[in-house]
């Protein structure tokens, strides 16, 4: 049975530029989807799910991709930049403690 998974639809935007980065990655290295597919342990058809950005990929084969493509690092990327936590961290920050009691 096919696991169907519904995005919204920002999401699914976000995956499928994603996707697309990967491939334009694979493109410039003028590498086949055979290669890359066989480097990455993984079927051509999950490499072309994987740059169509579908959403049922397991993240693992995202990153082998990522690592045959030399763009592992950018895995780490992810979340680093964490704009509005750092903004909820620092408001809970700010809140005036209390003097001790005497």
């Amino acid at each position: 049975m096919k696991q169907h998974l519904v995005l919204l639809p920002k999401a699914q935007k976000v995956l499928n530029n994603f996707g697309e980065n990967i491939k334009l990655a694979r493109l410039r290295r003028k590498l086949s989807t055979e290669q890359v597919s066989e480097r990455a342990g993984i079927s051509r058809s999950t490499l072309w799910q994987i740059e169509k950005g579908t959403p049922t990929v397991a993240m693992g084969a995202y990153f082998q991709v990522l690592f045959v493509l030399g763009l592992e690092s950018d895995f780490l990327k992810l979340g680093a930049d964490d704009e509005l936590g750092r903004k909820l961290q620092d408001a809970g920050l700010l809140v005036k403690e209390r003097a001790p009691k005497k």
